[in-house]
């Protein structure tokens, strides 16, 4: 009877399904008709118009711009030769340009407004990498939601996010946009951000189009360094960098798809034609349109890929790259290339129908100023319900390492020396790539403990830095004034505990930011020995953008928190988790080295043909160091403990379905992710030796058990071989379960295809 009562609900559940796939098909159809009319309308300079992107113009509601390039800017909007802005932010400005472009220009074609709304807007959500600890997809689909609706309200429509590179390498510094190592994490996380930012319909005044970034293997620079080579083979390619862009694009529909500033395998990204016409536009369908980085069409000379900027505007086109940011070489040469017959018609037509396909579909020809309202601005920019999430989502992102004789949560009679200047800093937790967060706003560990009425008395130790960080230059650090720290050991010495805050500046994170030493800047390293010989009971808390080595700590301090740059909310969040208000949760996405020699370390690596240990040397280790890591990827502790058992594999028609018991053995309640690991024994291709194939995040009371049930399809099953081919094979397929990458609870299964 169950079954027969299902089906009436599942016949008009896929009555439903056809019957909007048919309305959409109708609307696009309706778009494209519309494209075509515009199209046939457009000169070639404006055509080529909308293939151009610049930076703001400057104040066009003041008087005019002094500044020859600026004026040009304005100028161009009125004759209709720019087809989008960035970095123009807020209703009123918005409007005006908007306004110039809508009823000056001789076609009336809406522009589209860009910004790097990375990880909030107003309100400073964590950096993405500590997003991605949370594991929490539901709640980070919620942050891109509210970065969405803060962002848009300011006139907004388009977002130069979510950063999707996986990356292997923490020297790297713009591992802090992206959600780590792992493919499968970082694209269900791709999928969600994407879904948050363009919400359930695009033409809504609150959403606005998401963009992919970087296409490709940006985060696999050599040594760590920004902008360098990324020199990959196929399999990697296939298996590991491109996946977070494809389920991006087929499960949420993102719109747009940047290049990147590398060359992959030789070839400057944003020059090349496989990677954007062959796989993206061709093997994938995308059908929104393809973004340079800034300038990175310009970049191609150095790369000594074009000689000059002509020719990389034709090299750029020919190659799929349909708008140009900020390097002025469509602007400059693609009429004069199409007049020539260097650059085909049907490819600039092409780009120009992507862009338009986009402006359309957020609904800017029906209504060019729908986000541009004075009152919801002002509304959405202080909603406390922002705010809120923004501290669950923190509380969430955070990820005990270690917690030696339980030194942690701290108790409430315990006295506590509060140490270190990041401890009372209120603008290093925003982040890097903090959007419109305003400077130092946000809540520090500091104003959290006098807040949450704990026992306390705060010693700064030493600066971190000498003056003021910003954006454009690096970080001067503080090497030599020890002169705080005989007040900081003092207080160290009075206390029952210490909570130390130690790490990175903000901008000592993100884009051009690569170290090669990682441990603590300055002489931060020199104040935790001292403090910690002054008081054995210390908590050491970790702000940093990446992973740092933190190999000293791990063996000589009691707790570890990696606290990351979690957002306006970063102090109250870590005071929660550090007095057990909340119980942390969040697990690594990236693994943690010993030691900067073992960089790149990852854990879905390939076995060796010597994988050892033998007590002979000749097998594939270090002689002065661990292969082990840190910390694993997946690793992150409870105030509970959980325990996993009765693990079961069969077999259903193609698909495999994994059964596991998981236990909350512990005396409080808390959040488990189970991680479910899988190894492909023997294959055409060598497999890594691990591999995370699903994951689930659950709330379990003490004493509490729960049975999760994982299935694999063969989405899951197979892989890429070295000629770009999917496949799946028979053979024998190992599984592993639990809550790091480390599980130990282990079965297998000889699986028939």
């Amino acid at each position: 009877m169950k079954t027969l009562a299902k089906r009436p609900g599942l016949a008009i559940g896929a009555a439903l399904m056809c019957l909007a796939a048919a309305a959409r098909g109708a609307e696009a159809d309706a778009i494209d008709a519309r494209i075509e009319t515009l199209l046939a309308q457009m000169t070639l300079a404006e055509k080529v118009g909308q293939l151009v992107l610049y930076s703001d113009p400057g104040d066009v509601t003041g008087p005019a711009p002094q500044d020859e390039t600026q004026r040009r800017k304005v100028e161009f909007v009125k004759s209709g030769l720019i087809g989008s802005m960035l970095n123009v932010i807020g209703v009123e400005d918005v409007r005006e340009i908007q306004k110039i472009a809508v009823e000056d220009s001789r076609l009336g074609i809406p522009m589209l407004f860009g910004y790097d709304v990375i990880h909030g807007h107003k309100t400073a959500f964590p950096i993405p990498l500590a997003e991605a600890a949370s594991w929490d997809l539901a709640l980070i689909e919620k942050s891109a939601r509210i970065a969405a609706i803060e962002a848009s309200a300011q006139g907004l429509n388009w977002t130069f996010a979510p950063m999707v590179d996986i990356s292997r390498d923490p020297r790297w510094g713009r591992v802090m946009e992206g959600a780590g190592e792992d493919p499968f994490l970082g694209a269900e996380i791709a999928v969600v951000r994407v879904r948050g930012f363009q919400g359930e319909d695009l033409a809504a005044p609150d959403t606005i189009a998401a963009t992919l970034k970087h296409f490709a293997a940006y985060g696999f620079a050599e040594s760590g360094k920004d902008y360098n080579a990324a020199d990959i083979g196929t399999v990697t390619l296939f298996n590991v960098v491109l996946p977070p862009f494809r389920k991006a694009i087929e499960r949420a529909n993102a719109r747009v798809v940047m290049n990147s500033f590398n060359t992959l395998n030789g070839v400057p990204a944003t020059g090349d034609r496989w990677l954007q016409r062959d796989i993206l536009k061709g093997a994938w369908g995308f059908d929104g349109f393809i973004v340079s980085d800034w300038s990175s069409g310009l970049e191609m000379i150095a790369h000594g890929f074009a000689p000059d900027a002509r020719e990389a505007a034709r090299l750029a086109i020919l190659a799929g790259s349909d708008v140009d940011m900020e390097s002025d070489i469509y602007k400059r040469y693609l009429e004069g290339l199409a007049a020539d017959g260097a650059a085909p018609m049907e490819m600039i037509d092409d780009a120009v129908r992507r862009v338009l396909r986009v402006k359309f579909e957020l609904g800017l020809f029906d209504d060019p100023y729908r986000y541009l309202d004075a009152a919801r601005e002002k509304k959405a920019l202080s909603e406390p319900a922002h705010r809120e999430l923004a501290l669950k989502i923190a509380e969430r992102s955070i990820v005990l390492l270690k917690n030696e004789g339980e030194i942690l949560p701290l108790r409430a009679h315990d006295s506590i020396a509060l140490i270190g200047a990041l401890a009372a800093d209120k603008d290093t937790p925003l982040g890097n790539w903090r959007a419109q967060a305003e400077f130092g706003s946000a809540v520090s560990v500091r104003e959290a403990f006098e807040a949450a009425g704990v026992d306390f008395e705060y010693e700064e130790g030493a600066a971190l830095e000498v003056g003021q960080a910003n954006f454009a230059d690096e970080v001067l650090v503080n090497t030599s004034d020890r002169s705080g720290f005989d007040a900081a050991v003092e207080a160290a010495g009075r206390a029952d505990k210490v909570v130390i805050v130690l790490g990175e500046d903000a901008m000592q994170s993100g884009e051009g930011r690569s170290r090669a030493h990682l441990g603590f800047p300055g002489v931060q390293q020199d104040l935790l020995e001292a403090v910690c010989e002054a008081n054995q009971n210390v908590i050491l808390v970790v702000m940093s953008g990446r992973p740092l080595v933190l190999s000293w700590a791990a063996e000589n301090v009691p707790a570890i928190v990696q606290a990351w740059h979690l957002g306006h909310e970063a102090g109250t969040a870590i005071t929660n988790v550090l007095t057990g208000a909340y119980n942390p949760s969040g697990k690594l996405p990236m693994t943690f080295p010993r030691a900067g020699g073992q960089i790149p370390i990852y854990y879905n690596h390939l076995n060796t043909g010597r994988p050892g240990p033998r007590e002979e040397v000749f097998w594939s280790h270090y002689i002065d160091e661990s292969n082990a890591p840190l910390y694993p990827f997946g690793h992150g502790l409870s105030y509970t403990t959980f325990s996993y058992s009765r693990l079961s594999v069969r077999q259903r028609g193609e698909n495999i379905e994994i059964s596991v018991r998981v236990r909350n053995d512990g005396q409080v309640a808390g959040e488990e992710t189970v991680q479910l690991y899988m190894r492909d024994r023997t294959a055409s291709v060598s497999r890594p030796v691990r591999e995370l194939k699903g994951f689930r995040k659950i709330e379990l009371r003490p004493g509490e058990s729960r049975r999760i049930t994982f299935s694999l399809t063969k989405e899951e099953l197979g892989f890429y071989n070295q000629r770009g081919e999917y496949v799946v094979e028979p053979g024998t397929f190992d599984f592993f379960v639990g809550g790091s990458s480390a599980a130990t609870l282990t079965t297998s299964l000889n699986y028939r295809v």
